[in-house]
């Protein structure tokens, strides 16, 4: 078997066994509001509160309208993948034309 359908077949396992983190009790690490830092810390971190209003989340809560809990979290972690996957395919094609272009491949 290819490596690439091994990943394949590894990602999508992955990705229907997302909802498992729906049976964890707290939030998720790394995953912390200005809120939640207020309390495990006593205070918000000036960066965070600086650029917290920047960047928000395509999905928040990880829900997707007209779908339940479980859907949501296995498109989103589908979603997710498929936006690493790319986003690595891209930056793979720009390093590999620009090591082609180089002389001897040095």
């Amino acid at each position: 078997m290819k490596s690439w359908a091994k990943l394949f077949i590894g990602l999508v396992v992955l990705g229907f066994l997302v909802p498992i983190g729906l049976l964890a009790s707290g939030t998720a690490w790394g995953e912390w509001g200005k809120d939640a830092f207020t309390q495990m810390i006593g205070y918000i971190p000036k960066g965070l509160e600086r650029f917290s209003e920047i960047w928000h989340a395509p999905f928040h809560d990880y829900t997707v309208s007209r779908t339940g809990n479980h859907i949501s979290y296995i498109l989103s972690a589908f979603g997710g993948m498929a936006l690493v996957l790319l986003i690595t395919w891209g930056v793979g094609k720009i390093l590999a034309r620009k090591n082609t272009d180089r002389p001897n491949g040095k």
